[in-house]
């Protein structure tokens, strides 16, 4: 069943990657964003109302969601901008550094200690990135950049997810991530906005959807088996978009971007790897 679900989430991210490539083709990343929320706040009302209604998304921790997805919100608008300048597979291959980023995160602010494990495929995330940007050759595409900036940037959004989750539920935190940052991009969507053709109004109303039901096919996969058996399933989302790109796009893959998604993919490997469990102390 797990493998069932995890097969819904990528199927559905593959969707979205092709849609996001198509759609920003016509249309401003800003106006993309905002109807993508405006789409998703709908597809969730039903939720909404099931759950209690504003009763369910009542906090008291407004500024850590606030903070959470104003850098979630730029992460997203940066990835769906790299789309439009760097291939894809370098995309979601730079994108898998958010594990990296989430570590030392949350290292230094929740207080998860950094093992020997994590800084190993800390090492092996960083090492992967220069492989595929190449710094070195003077060469470096500002599309490779922003998609750092924006992997992260979800880092960042994911650490102050691991934050949030210790006092609000998870229909609470996607709730206000549509409303914050729905509000947050009012005021550009209205200044670049211009009437998507009936073809751009497709590939939007797939982001939405998929956007919003991949995560649900995420949540259930691991409800089936541990994240140690499901994570590794979502690396295939790295030689699935190279062929997506080389068939629909005839994007070419070259030797730097297949190994470095090799080193950032085995240091997420690492990553998974249990902690030692802390010793029981000695009975006085």
């Amino acid at each position: 069943m797990a493998a069932l679900w995890m097969a819904g989430w990528l199927a559905q991210m593959l969707v979205m990657v092709v849609a996001g490539r198509e759609a920003t083709r016509e249309m401003n990343v800003f106006e993309l964003m905002e109807i993508r929320l405006i789409i998703g706040f709908f597809l969730l009302l039903p939720l909404f109302y099931r759950n209690g209604g504003f009763a369910s998304v009542a906090t008291g921790r407004l500024p850590q969601h606030l903070a959470r997805n104003l850098f979630h919100y730029a992460a997203q608008l940066g990835w769906f901008f790299a789309l439009t300048l760097i291939p894809i597979a370098q995309v979601v291959a730079i994108e898998f550094t958010m594990p990296v980023w989430t570590a030392i995160l949350a290292a230094s602010f929740l207080g998860e200690r950094i093992t020997a494990w994590k800084a190993a495929a800390i090492i092996l995330g960083m090492v992967g990135v220069v492989v595929i940007v190449r710094p070195a050759t003077g060469e470096v595409n500002p599309g490779q950049l922003i998609a750092l900036a924006a992997a992260a940037g979800f880092g960042v959004s994911m650490a102050l997810v691991k934050s949030l989750t210790r006092t609000e539920s998870a229909f609470a935190v996607i709730f206000w991530m549509i409303v914050v940052q729905a509000v947050a991009g009012f005021l550009p969507t209205l200044f670049a906005w211009t009437w998507p053709s009936a073809h751009v109004w497709f590939w939007v109303v797939v982001i939405a959807v998929c956007g919003t039901f991949s995560h649900y096919c995420l949540a259930s996969a691991m409800r089936y088996a541990d994240a140690t058996i499901v994570v590794p399933m979502d690396f295939l989302r790295v030689p699935l978009t190279a062929t997506v790109g080389w068939l629909l796009y005839a994007e070419r893959l070259d030797i730097y971007t297949v190994l470095g998604a090799a080193l950032i993919l085995t240091g997420n490997l690492l990553n998974l790897k249990p902690n030692a469990p802390v010793p029981a102390r000695a009975a006085s």
